[in-house]
């Protein structure tokens, strides 16, 4: 048992507060998680799901079983898909209370972080659907609490939970690792060192590392086709990626607004607080992933799981001078905010149908993926009966053939074969046709495998909604070139 820190804190935990509000949250995204429909990651999680494995080429397994196990319970139901992401939110909400009041917030304080965590973008936006960073949040949050708390209290055996909530994190999204990583660096360069040297910490390791092998294991038998998928993400290949500029401003637009004051104020006073120099390594922490990110080209939500620490690192300063200014026109004005700029454009408030007469696609790309799947299914499923040969169907995109599992009828759409990422490790087709239905590909694509590619649809969501789906084409193929598995090998979609 090593010295516990300075300026420790031993204020009450607001329990009461912090559980109104988690699950205050929680009803709320259960409330709207209906509203719109899939998202086409969640389509692709299901897909997933069919074919359990310990990685994928762009995941860990996490959100796959939980797919899995979700559908299993009820097939259809956006609500029960969606439950366990209502619960995270609910924690991670919970969870920067209990940073904030490690840090020396008191109760009220402790549930400004909490509230400025359950109102920000980020959290909104991902917490309705089922997400990766859903979980992450999650994961970041506990990971930070269960790092400072051990440093805080000097209980080295605290690193056996510090490192099994990384790895339960690291099944969820490699960012865990770039946290772990960043939170390393951030002690060697200013403490405490002292924890080096517990044997405590590097059993944490081991248990991190021995719940992430599995994955490591499959991405190296399948020659890291992460590796790939992350070079292609950033050079542009994601609906979600951004040029390496929009990295710090976005930081704002995740927050929102309301709440902006709260990080900017924490990440400040987690630099310069001689009360909080025993939690420096997480401003060094978060300084080293901005960096990184900026040269890796990473998305801009990459930082939001420090949203939480660095709420709870603010709302004791920010919360004091609210109390000394009276400032309740500041809170009204915040409040208002939140309510009129923020919900509607992070939860599906808007009708569908008026969604083209807003700007919200634009500014939360995740909307415009979560509507009109089924009728883009009924258009690919015209043009297949079109056809009149039974042609064996393939998909650009992992949206398009988890929409088509989804909503296809047996009798007039057959089972389709995608190349983006998993999709393609369960093709190529086992059936040769005289032609072949190809959704969402570039012609030149095409043109080296068949004889003849004409064009017979484009997708139209009759919304007007800008989606990556609106207006992609529908090829009917034939004159095939070359066998499947050689065509197959050409049509690879990492990214």
């Amino acid at each position: 048992m090593t010295e516990p820190a300075t300026g420790a804190s031993e204020t009450s935990l607001a329990v009461r507060g912090l559980l109104l509000t988690a699950g205050v949250v929680a009803l709320v995204m259960f409330g709207f998680s209906a509203r719109y429909g899939y998202h086409r990651d969640e389509l692709y999680f299901i897909a997933c799901g069919h074919h359990l494995a310990w990685g994928y080429p762009d995941q860990p397994p996490l959100v796959p079983f939980i797919a899995r196990l979700m559908t299993d319970i009820s097939p259809h139901s956006l609500m029960v898909l969606r439950l366990p992401s209502d619960i995270a939110v609910a924690g991670t909400v919970f969870l920067t209370g209990m940073i904030a009041r490690e840090l020396g917030a008191g109760p009220k304080a402790q549930v400004l972080a909490a509230v400025a965590t359950a109102v920000s973008n980020v959290v909104i936006g991902s917490g309705h659907l089922l997400s990766t960073t859903t979980f992450g949040l999650t994961a970041w949050a506990g990971t930070l609490l269960l790092a400072l708390r051990a440093v805080r209290t000097g209980n080295d055996r605290s690193w056996l939970w510090v490192g099994a909530v990384a790895g339960a994190g690291l099944l969820d999204n490699d960012l865990q690792a770039f946290l772990v990583a960043a939170l390393v660096c951030g002690v060697v360069a200013c403490g405490p060192r002292r924890i080096f040297r517990s044997p405590w910490l590097w059993m944490g390791a081991v248990v991190m590392l021995a719940m992430w092998s599995p994955y490591v294991v499959w991405q190296a038998a399948h020659s890291f086709p992460e590796l790939t998928i992350a070079r292609a993400i950033a050079n542009g290949s994601s609906g979600t990626s951004a040029p390496r500029w929009q990295l710090i401003p976005f930081q704002f637009v995740l927050a929102g607004i309301a709440v902006t004051p709260l990080w900017v104020t924490g990440l400040i006073r987690l630099i310069r607080s001689p009360s909080l120099r025993w939690a420096r390594a997480v401003a060094v922490a978060y300084i080293l992933l901005v960096v990184v990110f900026l040269i890796e080209s990473g998305k801009p939500y990459y930082l939001s799981g420090m949203l939480p620490v660095l709420y709870a690192a603010g709302a004791a300063p920010v919360f004091d001078w609210w109390r000394r200014a009276r400032g309740r026109t500041v809170l009204a004005v915040a409040a208002v905010v939140v309510v009129v700029v923020g919900l509607p454009v992070t939860l599906p408030i808007v009708p569908p149908r008026d969604l083209h007469n807003t700007p919200i696609v634009a500014l939360n790309y995740d909307a415009g993926e979560t509507v009109a799947w089924p009728t883009y299914v009924d258009e690919i499923t015209a043009a297949y009966s079109s056809v009149g040969s039974h042609p064996v169907v393939i998909t650009r995109n992992y949206g398009e053939l988890g929409a088509i599992d989804r909503y296809r009828d047996p009798a007039r759409l057959p089972a389709a074969y995608g190349v983006q990422n998993s999709n393609w490790l369960w093709g190529p087709p086992r059936r040769t046709t005289s032609a072949v239905l190809a959704v969402g590909f570039a012609q030149w694509r095409l043109t080296p495998l068949f004889a003849d590619v004409r064009l017979v649809a484009r997708l139209d969501n009759h919304l007007g909604v800008d989606d990556d789906e609106q207006g992609v084409p529908v090829w009917v193929c034939t004159g095939m070139r070359q066998p499947w598995p050689t065509a197959w090998r050409a049509l690879r979609n990492y990214g």
